[in-house]
């Protein structure tokens, strides 16, 4: 088993440096120069070779790529004497240093992320501590909305296989699956935010945190959760179902489920007791990926909803050319994403032995 560990890890370990080098290596070759989005339109020569000297833009891509890893990575180095970007100044972060060899210090330090460059020199870091809740919190409750009725409504399938009931759920799943998550969004916002309001109570937008109209601070507004974590949980939902569904039938024709019903079991104990169990292997899959590829997809609910979360910060990033926003918030949904999914690889080898030989 610790074999199995060890390799899930390093095979997560060459994911995230492969990743790593694909976000470098996208944004490195924009045909934008990033000293000139800084500066906007107050910029001259002299400005943008500052500019370009400050971040190290001014080196070769090579050079460029070895010092986002150094940045990145938790054991990094720094020079003694040079005050250039050729090795990360040890002011820049919060570092330990763990041993000098020569001009050359080493440090454990967490990963830096650098700056933003519209946001007057705000950590990447900083930003994503303040959105990263938000989003996670979204995630969390459409991901639990979609695990509960995505069960519950496989199983009713399952109940009233074939009948009407059956095939309704069907065809609101398949629709659910096919209809996009923006337009999805746009909707549910337009009917129960602003058409049905005086009934619902919903607004259009709003995020968790909102301030008090008297200036006593923030509160937090539970209630503009529900239009979006409803609307991020709906694709996942139809998935879940379909899967509850078929995996449920599958183990329905196991022989010791015809046992259960030989000995005069109903139908729903028999799920409930003995087929629910092991009809649930394929869906918390589904659900592990679903959850973190929803911490991508909620870029544009977010925008649409209002709700502050990284997300929105992107889509802001995005039209204001912030490379090092984009890059931070990129990487952390892929990080996350690996991590999901070793964790989930390595509860399945705990699970089940056969797996980790």
């Amino acid at each position: 088993m610790g074999r199995y560990v060890l390799q899930k890890i390093g095979y997560a370990l060459l994911t995230l440096f492969g990743v790593v080098t694909v976000i470098f290596m996208l944004f490195a070759m924009l045909p934008d120069d990033p000293a000139k989005m800084m500066l906007g339109q107050n910029q001259n020569a002299e400005q943008i070779a500052m500019v370009k000297k400050k971040y190290g833009l001014d080196k070769s891509i090579g050079t460029q790529y070895l010092l986002y890893l150094n940045d990145l990575s938790p054991i990094s180095f720094h020079s003694n004497t040079k005050s250039d970007y050729t090795f990360l100044a040890p002011n820049k972060y919060s570092a330990t240093t763990l041993f000098n060899f020569g001009n050359v210090t080493t440090v454990l330090k967490f990963p830096y992320l650098r700056e933003s460059f519209q946001k007057s020199g705000k950590k990447v870091s900083s930003v994503i501590a303040e959105t990263l809740p938000n989003t996670f919190i979204l995630a969390i409750s459409s991901i639990t909305i979609a695990m509960i009725l995505g069960v519950l409504l496989g199983i009713i399938s399952v109940l009233f296989k074939d009948g009407w009931i059956d095939k309704m759920i069907q065809l609101v799943s398949t629709f659910g699956m096919s209809v996009p998550s923006f337009f999805s969004a746009i909707l549910f916002a337009w009917f129960f935010g602003y058409l049905l309001h005086k009934y619902t109570g919903l607004n259009m937008t709003g995020s968790l945190y909102e301030v008090d109209d008297f200036g006593e601070g923030k509160y937090i507004q539970l209630k503009n959760l529900i239009l979006p974590a409803i609307v991020l949980g709906i694709r996942p939902l139809a998935v879940v179902s379909q899967l509850m569904r078929n995996s449920l039938l599958e183990v329905l024709n196991q022989d010791y489920i015809r046992t259960a019903k030989a000995k005069g079991l109903s139908m729903p104990k028999i799920i409930r007791k003995h087929a629910l169990k092991n009809a649930l292997n394929p869906v918390v899959t589904a659900i592990s990926g679903w959850f973190a590829s929803m911490l991508a997809g909620a870029v544009f609910v977010e925008f649409i909803f209002g709700w502050n979360g990284m997300g929105k910060e992107i889509v802001d990033a995005l039209n204001k050319s912030d490379l090092p926003i984009i890059m931070g918030m990129v990487l952390v949904i892929a990080t996350l994403f690996i991590i999901i999914n070793i964790f989930v690889d390595i509860i399945y080898g705990l699970l089940d032995p056969k797996i980790s030989r």
